[in-house]
């Protein structure tokens, strides 16, 4: 496992969504994103589940994540910029910007992640994505808590908590890919740094893209 696999990984699995969230984008039907976003999520999550359990990384698995994600992706996206016009350029831009300089930071800064820092930011993401989950079953009965309605600032406390807990997240990818390529991983093992930054990006830019919806409404 060297840089150059995890880039190359890395590279083809966002290609793979970033295409799949193109074509969504430009031909899906506005009647159908609705159904799109809840079927490719859940699928989504049940792959991540599946390939994160896995204890040997399946490249296809990881390209049919990202093919599944890429559908939800440009679901969501279309969703977002039919409401708020420039949202989704904003929201990329946003995302990029925070991920460099979160790899700045961690590279610039030596940062070093303990196993109490791991764990605090396993339990606090297991946490948040238990609440979506809750809350995304009970916006199907129109019962939703969460980004929708209620207090600009309580709004703004839920996705910052979900923006921070994206960034930690693409601490610990780092460090995974560091620690890899420093003890001789596997080639094979960069498909699974490649998964692990994926899944990180694709939350970061979904948080944001919330984020700024709040600020575009007020």
């Amino acid at each position: 496992m060297t840089i150059d696999d995890v880039i190359t990984k890395s590279a083809i699995t966002m290609g793979t969504v970033i295409a799949v969230a193109a074509i969504t984008f430009m031909f899906m039907p506005a009647t159908l994103l609705l159904p799109a976003m809840i079927v490719s999520a859940l699928v989504g999550f049940v792959t991540v589940m599946i390939v994160a359990a896995r204890r040997v990384i399946n490249p296809g698995a990881v390209l049919a994540y990202a093919a599944i994600e890429g559908v939800f992706i440009g679901a969501v996206s279309k969703f977002y910029e039919s409401a708020w016009n420039g949202i989704v350029p904003a929201a990329v831009m946003a995302t990029l910007v925070t991920a460099g300089a979160t790899l700045a930071v961690y590279k610039f800064f030596r940062i070093k992640v303990t196993s109490k820092f791991r764990k605090m930011v396993m339990i606090g993401t297991l946490a948040y994505a238990g609440v979506l989950l809750v809350n995304f079953i009970l916006s199907m009965f129109g019962m939703g808590f969460l980004f929708s309605g209620g207090n600009l600032a309580f709004l703004l406390l839920i996705s910052a908590i979900g923006v921070s807990l994206a960034v930690f997240n693409l601490i610990l990818d780092f460090d995974y890919i560091e620690q890899g390529i420093a003890m001789g991983a596997p080639a094979s093992e960069s498909w699974r740094g490649a998964f692990g930054l994926t899944v990180t990006m694709i939350w970061l830019y979904i948080e944001m893209l919330r984020l700024l919806s709040y600020f575009r409404s007020n």
